[in-house]
């Protein structure tokens, strides 16, 4: 239930306006890239794809819905000091109020999502399935390990004055 409440804000609480898939397009069309679904998908780098491949196996398979929970507990967990400071970023760097509305919404969201995942997603998993401990534990560490990769893969780029894509977005 309480994975479902998360769920429920993520696509807007019933207002399509507020869909965070909707509230993600018009920060990419602020930053002049094409919200298209997949659009980019030729130039993401193989960093970027595990992490989300990761989720997609977790999601897939019952068998690893405490890797799962794990997973998407260190996302919420997370989210929320990291959106606070990309919403500054946004707004340091005039990327538009489309780009920065998209992370200030996950601040607050993301805050009570925390609490939500913390108490009622693991802990209501571990209260009915105690023996799924170590799969919690390994979906968490399992994200943080593919988090970091990608985090070093970003800034190896970065230092080195290139892309972090396969291939670099021709210049606007």
């Amino acid at each position: 239930a309480g994975m479902v409440a998360i769920e429920y804000d993520e696509f807007g609480a019933g207002h399509a306006d507020r869909i965070h898939a909707r509230l993600f397009a018009d920060l990419m069309t602020d930053l002049s890239l094409d919200p298209a679904y997949g659009r980019y998908l030729d130039q993401a780098p193989a960093p970027l794809l595990a992490t989300v491949n990761l989720m997609s196996l977790f999601g897939l398979h019952r068998a690893l819905r405490g890797a799962l929970v794990g997973h998407f507990a260190c996302v919420e967990v997370t989210s929320s000091p990291g959106s606070r400071r990309l919403a500054k970023a946004m707004h340091r760097c005039g990327a538009g109020p489309a780009a920065e509305h998209f992370y200030a919404e996950h601040v607050e969201a993301d805050a009570v999502h925390e609490q939500v995942v913390r108490h009622e997603v693991v802990g209501g998993l571990l209260a009915d399935e105690p023996d799924l401990e170590a799969d919690i534990a390994f979906g968490c560490a399992a994200t943080v390990l593919l988090e970091d990769r990608l985090a070093e893969h970003i800034r190896t780029a970065w230092q080195r004055n290139r892309s972090a894509l396969r291939t670099p977005l021709p210049q606007s």
